[in-house]
């Protein structure tokens, strides 16, 4: 008789089966209590905008129409990660009142040969039954990633013609109008070419990380469902959280609240947000720590070091705060709050590799020794040494020349695109540099010995100190900081939709 045929077989051919019945994908429908609208979008308002009319076309399209214009056949969201790409897509879904298709660039990868383009067929097939509508497609790059040009090397066949099928069903042969298709990615600039042009995607919407104002504008978002103390205001957390992305600060929030519960209150208070973003900056405190005397205090000259620069230098980032709690990996931290500024001067580059080597100046002058604990001050000097010198041609020896790539594809992986006789230049102009700054740093520390160890000693003493104190022992600065004027001019303004006028 004929033998049953083992399991493993049967198994795979139902696999098989399986997968190639034509797809169906779940529409998304939202159900109205956790509808994403613009509202609950904080923030960006200019992808805001951009995304708002493409609801409009799909609500009201006749009046693009009448003028003669076609309707965009998609938008592809840009920036970092956590800064609302998705979040973006979400509140399109919930105005549209259209149907929404949603989905994962890796849900069109399988093991299996030819499946990808058949998904993305039977993806558009079904979304053009439903038209209008809007197909959303979140991490593109795992499918739109650039076409290898070396045929043997790392070319992957499969996601390929995955691409190539998204590709002429996006503009090919076929019409689909009434389809719009959203698409997210952080990684732009591996997308293939033909992917990104207009007709394809016809626009590319950025979303970046938020400014001060808009930071503010999140921070209130995420408090609304909190208890909160009447002295929190959102003004003061977003000073307090440069560089953080929407995510982040829907982290902070989170935390703070962890914390406050933590320690029984009844209500979350200032310090509580304080901590949590100490958390999410620096990592978990650990005060049980095994540190000798010794080792405390050679860390809090160290410290005292970066502070008593940052101080005294005009265009170092303003400090909060000096603190030897090991955090994470770091055995004591000094924190600023950087500047947010869209160009900065040779001179601010040179301030702020001074006030980084700060920290083994004040070993040296103060102990009469280094250790190793300025390891990640040296790697940031000499990568910004680099920068100076070999990217934005600052230095005198090899100025206005910038062997940077900014492709991203390297062309230049195998090879540097200089000779050896300039790279020994580069080498030698960046330890000059890093020698004056450092010689900078001894001199200014030496001229500031009697605050620098008055400093150093409270450290030891308290374990953190604030800006307040560095101003009763050295005075005030002279200077401020740039986040300073933007919140004076903004209040001035009083409104807070009007960010203020910046010069490029």
């Amino acid at each position: 008789g004929m033998e049953k045929p083992s399991a493993l077989f049967t198994d795979t051919v139902s696999q098989l089966e399986v997968l190639l019945r034509s797809e169906t994908w779940d529409e998304i429908v939202l159900a109205s209590q956790n509808k994403v609208t613009f509202k609950d979008v904080a923030g960006l308002s200019e992808a805001k905008q951009e995304v708002e009319e493409i609801v409009s076309f799909l609500k009201n399209p006749a009046k693009y129409t009448e003028l003669g214009g076609k309707i965009p056949k998609g938008a592809l969201l840009v920036g970092p990660p956590g800064t609302g790409k998705t979040l973006l897509a979400k509140a399109v879904a919930g105005e549209a009142d259209v149907p929404f298709f949603s989905m994962s660039g890796s849900d069109f990868v399988e093991m299996f040969v030819g499946v990808g383009a058949s998904r993305v067929r039977d993806l558009f097939r079904q979304a053009k039954e439903k038209a209008p509508c809007i197909v959303f497609i979140d991490e593109i790059d795992a499918v739109g990633r650039a076409r290898g040009k070396n045929p043997n090397m790392g070319s992957n066949d499969e996601r390929e013609n995955t691409l190539n099928q998204l590709l002429t069903e996006m503009d090919g042969f076929g019409s689909n109008s009434g389809v719009i298709i959203l698409a997210a990615t952080n990684r732009a600039d591996i997308l293939d070419k033909a992917l990104m042009r207009a007709g394809r995607f016809d626009r590319q919407i950025s979303v970046d990380l938020p400014d001060i104002n808009e930071r503010q504008e999140i921070f209130e978002v995420h408090l609304r469902p909190l208890k909160l103390n009447k002295d929190i205001n959102s003004e003061f957390l977003a000073k307090q959280t440069p560089g953080f992305s929407g995510a982040d600060i829907a982290n902070v929030c989170n935390e703070a609240a962890l914390i406050a519960a933590r320690k029984d209150k009844k209500e979350i208070e200032k310090q509580d947000f304080l901590d949590a973003v100490d958390r999410i900056v620096g990592g978990l405190e650990k005060k049980n720590k095994i540190m000798t005397l010794a080792e405390k205090k050679s860390i809090a000259i160290h410290e005292a070091g970066h502070a008593t620069l940052s101080w005294m230098l005009e265009h170092a980032h303003p400090l909060i705060k000096v603190t030897i709690v090991p955090r994470g990996k770091a055995l004591g931290a000094a924190w600023y709050l950087p500047e947010e500024r869209q160009l900065t001067t040779k001179e601010q580059m040179l301030d702020e590799i001074c006030s980084l080597l700060g920290g083994r100046a004040a070993e040296e002058l103060f102990l009469g020794t280094v250790c190793t604990g300025a390891l990640n001050d040296l790697e940031r000097v000499s990568k910004q040494a680099y920068a100076i010198v070999s990217y934005y041609g600052m230095s005198d020896k090899l100025s206005n020349v910038s062997y940077y790539d900014s492709t991203g594809s390297s062309d230049y992986s195998f090879k540097q695109p200089y000779s050896e006789q300039t790279a020994e230049l580069i080498d030698k102009e960046v330890k000059t540099l890093i020698d004056e700054q450092y010689e900078r740093a001894k001199k200014i520390l030496s001229e500031q010995a009697e605050g620098h160890n008055k400093l150093a000693d409270l450290l030891v003493e308290r374990e953190v100190i604030f800006a307040d104190d560095l101003e009763q022992i050295f005075g005030k600065r002279a200077w401020t900081s740039r986040t300073e004027e933007l919140f004076q001019e903004n209040k001035k303004l009083n409104e807070p939709q009007l960010p203020s006028e910046e010069t490029e």
